[in-house]
């Protein structure tokens, strides 16, 4: 029942309170606080019997800026939402499931409120309570302000001049210190990874100094090996000595160099809700609500994870009903090995024991679901694992197969598998090339694009494999060649070791991270991870496997070190850079030739822009941010509401998502529980009539390990709900 509006008439209210016993109120002060007996805030606050309301406010008054947190567990999935108060301190948690929540203020120059108790329908006027201290204000700070007192080694240091191999450049090092290393797998910069336990006997065992804590430390579990692979291998162990004193500074008392500004303009306006899903010992990688093409696609239905190395187990929510369920995905071959080991981010054998699961080893799995996509008929194909690595004989050198003869593939890793939720029915997609990201392009053939094929980029024309069957003719692969020679289509070609041949074309090793379709002129763009980071552009051609060009361009300085990347309806690229940049490649700005003997990479730096990211960064390198972004996503059809096309990055130690809006980067911060780290993202549009009700994003968070967030142990991966409303009150 929607909430009698009353006015205060003076006489006239003699019968408020007898109305208000069976109705929700609309002004606070008609109704005592839960929290605070009879005091009455100044401001009115309005709501319906789903919403709870009310004013926070500290020993200055109201409190701004600040978030208001509901938690239920009364649900069947673990429930909260959050929202900020506007500059009257007053707050609306609209649109809440009968439950019995737990009321919170958490903010930054706070220390958490006491929890109060509430229902829907209530007004719970809250009390703010100050930090005593800049350490205790400190405790809730995204981790980006902790993770930038790390000191990086001055240029000086590189070269081969001391313990850091000489190979290494600084910027290779900060690229393995963020979103291409270290930050890839983990927040760095939380309470975890900021400080060692200080219980005795310490968990990791007795060591004469910081780092040998930090050696054994990165050994643990099973991305032990990954880690020492990359910190010690790869650069000399050198990394131990900075972490060391990193952890050393802070437990000696050191604070952030910088502080947090408290939420402001539209930041105020944004709803955020979570479920808990899967469980305590695997992660989420990744989640998908709906067709990013079609973004009214399921709309109002379940969301499915990708649970990666972790766990055969696909994670499905319902949101509505705020149920879990699941299904294990099979794969075809009953011998197919496990997705762990060498040439895995996760390995089958612990280096040393985990402070929290022990020798346990929590990971196993077969299928190595990634990532996954919907397509217009509601379909969730996944790049997952259908067999053991030895591909089938048309992929093969003697095949006739279009591709084949022209270059062959003996192996892969990982295929595609596609889910009719309708029916059930879990279908084995065999491919050649191996897979790792999927996107469907605007084509009439609904072509599914893939990353993740090193030398080539394959495709699936979902089309013919829906009319025919037939999974051998509906797939395609190709390698990328550059139009050296500048004649407008493919020739022979001189092989990536060879140097360039005006006459001739060549083909280059760029193989890619993100894939994305234009949805401009049918071309396929694709993020590399190497040295030097670069995106490539892909023109298939009437015949792919023979007619397909490509086109690459380096990024250049300040930015370096590429992720994930995304595409607007505009053809313009949108990529995250361990430079602590978003940054775009605008293809059409290019003023010299695209092809040619020339054009092997550094031909258009006028073609890209920078965009710092918010939040401090290292001291002693110049202007930067530490900020470590994992995924770049693109808002082509403002199912948010932020407007069409508006780059979006995952915030990966900023605690939350980071949209470019205008020239102006705004953060979606998730203060709970403290350490969201998302790998990549969706929009959805339930209901195109409903307001800021019917849209949204959907993530995930719990990184490799959801342990590491606040909660520690026995912490679950949870699905995240971004909605922007018109105003903070809006209910």
């Amino acid at each position: 029942m929607k909430a009698i509006r009353l006015l205060y008439l003076g006489a006239a209210a003699v019968g408020i309170a007898v109305l208000l016993s069976a109705y929700p109120v609309l002004l606070s002060g008609l109704a005592p606080s839960e929290a605070e007996g009879q005091q009455k805030p100044s401001a009115a606050v309005r709501i319906d019997n789903d919403d709870i309301g009310g004013v926070v406010t500290g020993a200055k008054g109201p409190e701004a800026g600040v978030w208001v947190i509901g938690e239920t567990t009364d649900l069947p999935s673990k429930f909260a939402k959050i929202v900020v108060t506007d500059d009257q301190g007053r707050y609306v948690l609209p649109d809440l499931p009968k439950a019995n929540y737990s009321l919170w203020v958490r903010g930054y120059g706070l220390v958490d409120s006491p929890k109060v108790k509430a229902t829907p329908g209530k007004i719970v006027n809250l009390k703010a309570v100050a930090a005593p201290n800049e350490a205790a204000a400190a405790k809730t700070y995204p981790a980006i302000y902790w993770y930038s007192m790390l000191k990086i080694p001055d240029k000086s240091e590189f070269g081969g001049k001391g313990t850091i191999p000489a190979e290494v450049t600084q910027n290779e090092w900060l690229n393995s210190m963020k979103n291409n290393g270290c930050v890839g797998c983990h927040q760095m910069g939380q309470l975890s990874t900021r400080t060692f336990p200080r219980t005795v006997p310490h968990p990791l065992g007795k060591f004469a100094n910081s780092q040998e804590a930090w050696l054994r430390r990165i050994q643990s579990g099973q991305s032990g090996l990954s880690m020492f692979n990359t910190l010690v291998k790869q650069l000399g162990a050198a990394p131990i000595r900075y972490f060391a004193d990193w952890t050393d500074r802070i437990a000696k008392g050191e604070l952030p160099h910088a502080k947090p500004a408290r939420p402001q303009g539209v930041e105020r306006n944004i709803v955020v809700t979570t479920w808990e899903w899967l469980n305590d010992k695997h992660y989420l990688h990744d989640l998908i609500a709906s067709d990013r093409r079609y973004p009214t696609v399921n709309a109002y239905g379940p969301l499915y994870g990708s649970a990666e190395y972790s766990t055969d187990v696909i994670p499905i929510l319902d949101p509505i009903k705020h149920t879990v369920s699941s299904l294990t995905a099979p794969v075809r071959d009953a011998n197919t090995p496990e997705a762990l080991g060498p040439g895995h981010a996760a390995s089958d054998k612990l280096m040393q024991p985990s402070p929290y699961w022990g020798a346990e080893k929590i990971w196993s799995n077969k299928s190595n679901n990634h990532n996954a996509m919907f397509d217009r008929k509601g379909r969730v194909w996944f790049a997952a694992r259908v067999r053991g690595p030895n591909n089938p004989d048309f992929c093969k050198k003697g095949s006739d197969h279009s591709s084949a003869r022209l270059f062959p593939l003996e192996r892969t890793n990982r295929q595609i598998t596609m889910l009719d939720p309708k029916t059930g029915q879990y279908t084995f997609v065999d491919t050649c090339f191996q897979t790792h990201h999927l996107q469907f392009s605007y084509d009439a053939n609904d072509t599914l694009w893939t990353s993740g094929g090193g030398p080539v980029v394959g495709w699936i024309n979902t089309k013919m494999l829906d009319e025919t069957g037939d999974l051998a003719k509906s797939q395609g692969w190709t390698a990328l060649i550059l139009d050296t020679n500048g004649n407008g289509k493919r020739d022979a070609y001189v092989e990536p070791n060879q140097p360039v041949d005006p006459t001739k074309d060549k083909r280059i090793v760029a193989g890619f991270y993100a894939v994305m379709p234009s949805p401009v002129d049918g071309s396929i763009w694709g993020s590399v991870r190497r040295n030097p980071s670069s995106i490539v552009r892909l023109v298939p051609g009437a015949n792919p496997p023979e007619t397909a060009l490509a086109e690459i361009y380096n990024v250049p300085m300040p930015g370096f070190g590429v992720r994930g990347a995304d595409i607007d309806r505009q053809g313009v690229v949108w990529v995250s850079l361990a430079s602590g940049h978003l940054g775009s490649f605008d293809r059409r700005k290019c003023k010299g030739p695209l092809n040619g003997p020339k054009a092997t990479g550094d031909h258009c730096l006028e073609g890209w822009s920078f965009h710092q990211y918010p939040g401090p960064g290292f001291q002693g390198i110049g202007a930067n941010s530490a900020e470590s972004s994992y995924y770049t996503w693109v808002d082509q059809h403002n199912t948010f509401g932020l407007g069409e096309d508006v780059p979006m990055s995952t915030g990966n130690l900023n605690d939350g998502l980071i949209a470019l809006k205008d020239g102006k980067m705004i953060i979606l911060r998730v203060p709970y529980p403290l350490g969201f780290y998302a790998k990549g993202f969706d929009g959805r549009i339930d209901d195109p009539k409903a307001g800021w009700k019917g849209r949204g994003l959907w993530t995930t968070s719990g990184d490799r390990a959801p342990w590491l967030k606040e909660g520690s142990k026995g912490s679950k991966p949870i699905a995240v709900h971004f909605q922007l409303r018109p105003d903070p009150l809006a209910k």
